[in-house]
């Protein structure tokens, strides 16, 4: 591949194994670009989105060194959603413009955009080329749950419920990755989609 790097956004529901995708596809190259971590940039003192956020929301949305606490922000939002809303007008235009900062500075040849609400947000999606959305079954991501992070069934299963539709997300996408089986299975079919990725597009 030459010139400009070959942009994917990636997303995928709880559990579904987006950390080890990303792992692998970053071991053969792929420079990743994590949106929660923008947006960690986009609050941060500095940041594009601070001012905007302590205008709106007031002191009380600020730890005691004046960082953006995150934790207060949350606790605000999630229980108005028109303080939401307007939270992630002001969020989404600062992790964008954060991207592209990322993408021209970039040599990698092909840069993954990981985002939980790739598709929700959209604003990241004019930076992408294609969409691969990583699936796994209900049963696989309740598993990983309980056995990977501890929770109960109940709480594993609420915070499944809370997340979009995992068909909807399959319908916008342009490539399925299916983290169902195993690893060794996982790894072979990035195998052969980063070797159609690179034959399609290389130079």
């Amino acid at each position: 591949m030459s010139g400009k790097p070959f942009v994917i956004g990636l997303t995928g529901n709880i559990a579904t194994g987006k950390s080890t995708v990303l792992a692998y596809l970053a071991a053969k190259g792929a420079e990743i670009i994590d949106a929660d971590q923008l947006t960690h940039q986009a609050m941060a003192v500095g940041g594009p989105a601070y001012g905007a956020i302590v205008a709106r929301f007031g002191p009380q949305v600020l730890r005691p060194d004046g960082a953006g606490d995150r934790a207060a922000v949350g606790r605000i939002v999630f229980a108005d959603p028109d303080a939401l809303r307007q939270l992630e007008l002001i969020l989404h235009p600062a992790v964008y413009e954060l991207a592209q900062a990322r993408l021209a500075q970039t040599s990698a040849a092909v840069v993954i955009i990981e985002a939980i609400k790739l598709l929700e947000a959209r604003s990241l999606l004019r930076l992408c080329q294609e969409v691969w959305v990583v699936t796994a079954s209900e049963a696989v991501q309740l598993r990983r749950l309980r056995t990977q992070r501890g929770m109960t069934e109940d709480e594993a299963r609420r915070r499944m419920a809370a997340k979009s539709a995992q068909a909807e997300k399959v319908r916008q996408a342009d490539r399925v990755i299916d983290n169902d089986g195993t690893t060794a299975e996982l790894y072979t079919q990035l195998d052969r989609i980063w070797g159609e990725l690179l034959m399609v597009h290389s130079a």
